[in-house]
This record gives C-alpha cells, structure tokens and sequence, in this order.
C-alpha cells in the first residue's frame, strides 16, 4: 500500500486574503513495507505533509493516493472514517491526548470509535498493549501514574489497538531518555516486522539511520531530495547547509577527519563502520 503525493500543494486559509502557503508541488512516493523517515528543520512543512495522510489535513490542489483511497480537497469529511481506520497517527508528545481512568480503557478509545464491540476493542486494546511492552500490571492504572516513556507506549499502542495498515510517527523518541528512545525505536522495528508501512518524523538523524529504510527531505514546504539513507547522507556537505540539515554521529567524525587530512572512501552511516573503516585503513593521507 503505497503513497504516492500528486502535485500536492497546500496553504492555510487558501482562498482568503491572509493565505499561507506551506506545501508546494509535492510529487513523492512512500513506498510500501517500509520505514520512511520525513526530516528537514523546524518549519519545512514535514508535519503540515503527514497531516494529509489520514485527511487531517485536504491539500488546496493536487491529490494523495493511499491504496484505492483518493484525497483530494473535494472529500467530504464523513467519507475519511474508513482512511483513518487504515492510517494511525501518533502525534509529538502523544501523551498530552491521554484521557480515560485506566490505560485499558484509553487504548479501547479508537478501536470502538471505528465500530468494535466492547468485547472485541478489549481483546485488540490487549494484543496492542502486549505489542508495545505494557507490563499488564499497568492496565488498570491511570495513564497519568505512569513513567513518560510508558506514557509514549500506552499512546502508541492506542493508535495500534485498530490494527492501521499505516503507522505515522511524529517524533516518537522526542524527549524520553536513552532508554526509553531505543524502546522506541525497538517498536518500529517490531511494526516493520509485522509488515505495516512506517512514516516517522524524527530530528534525530541516528534515530533515522537506526531504522529508516526510504527518507524524504523537507525544505521550505519542497522536496529537497528522496532516497535511502546512504544517498541522503552521501551528498555534498555544502547542499545539508543549505537545508539545514545534520549529519548523522558517524558522518561528523568522518568530516573533522577529513578536515586533519584523513578522509575517507565513503562517509560512514554508523560508528560502528566508521571504526572498522578506520581499523581497515580505509583512508586516504
């Protein structure tokens, strides 16, 4: 089930005299059974574009195929109940949309909201909780009771519970300790697993290169550029100033290297094959 974004454009107040406009002439493809990691700095429109996913959002022209799904600014709304059944969105710091008394209950929300029956949301509240490591010990706990990072997983696995072909991520990781950042990560792994396809926002580019199969840069509301993390990260140092946009851990040693004279045949992902590039002798004086 990919996604593929046709001349997409979008502004806030479109038609009014204080237009904004924030996406233009979107053309890109999120492939299916993938993780897709969207970067760019704060104001690129990467959140702007994943709002289009599940129809949060309508793009002003153009049009967004998920499937045999078309969205266009012409939908009305009461025809978006079955995309947002297929599309799950877990918004930055998902925890502040926490709200019934037990977590079971929270994680229940959506799957009833999209037509299961007490009994039937209750066994898919569950499994999703069991998939995202909720100790059952904490089911019947108040969500607010909880650690952050469980917090983040209870609220993953409310967006999980209806069983999305589709999992966005808006800056999962963003705030929790190393340790709660790699449970993360270890879950978008899991749903990759599970074939679901994963869009994930991330400013974090280890976090991207830990986990992202497919990346789409964001600049200024454009597509700076797409591919796979070793094309992204193989540019030209000059075009990530331009886009602002960091390299990954590995990728700034490689370049302090080069700066003392020791570059390398390629720039390293991750710090780990930058050590045995190193160990290798794989340099140039």
């Amino acid at each position: 089930m990919a996604i593929n974004f046709e001349q997409v454009n979008f502004s806030y107040g479109a038609g009014t005299t204080l237009a904004q406009p924030i996406l233009h002439d979107i053309n890109v493809t999120i492939p299916d059974g993938q993780v897709t990691a969207i970067v760019g700095q704060t104001g690129s429109g990467k959140s702007t574009l994943i709002q289009h996913l599940n129809g949060l959002l309508k793009p002003t022209s153009g049009r967004i195929i998920i499937d045999d799904f078309i969205l266009t600014n012409g939908i009305k709304e009461k025809q978006l109940t079955g995309l947002r059944a297929r599309v799950g969105m877990v918004f930055q710091f998902p925890e502040n949309q926490l709200f019934a008394n037990t977590v079971l209950d929270d994680v229940m929300y959506a799957p009833i909201n999209f037509g299961y029956s007490k009994r039937e949301a209750q066994i898919a509240a569950k499994e999703a909780l069991k998939r995202v490591h909720v100790s059952e010990k904490l089911w019947h706990k108040s969500p607010f009771e909880l650690s952050g990072g469980q917090m983040r997983r209870v609220a993953m696995a409310g967006t999980l519970a209806s069983n999305p072909d589709i999992v966005v991520l808006d800056e999962p990781a963003a705030g929790l300790d190393p340790k709660g950042q790699n449970e993360l990560l270890n879950i978008v792994r899991d749903l990759k697993s599970a074939g679901k396809l994963v869009v994930l926002i991330s400013h974090q580019m280890d976090h991207v290169i830990a986990v992202a199969d497919h990346m789409i840069v964001m600049n200024n509301g454009r597509v700076a550029a797409e591919g796979t993390p070793t094309e992204i990260f193989n540019r030209d140092l000059s075009w990530f100033k331009e886009v602002a946009l960091d390299l990954p851990k590995a990728g700034q040693f490689a370049e302090k290297l080069r700066q003392k004279g020791r570059s390398l045949s390629r720039r390293p992902l991750l710090l780990t094959e930058l050590a045995k590039m190193l160990n290798g002798d794989d340099q140039h004086e």
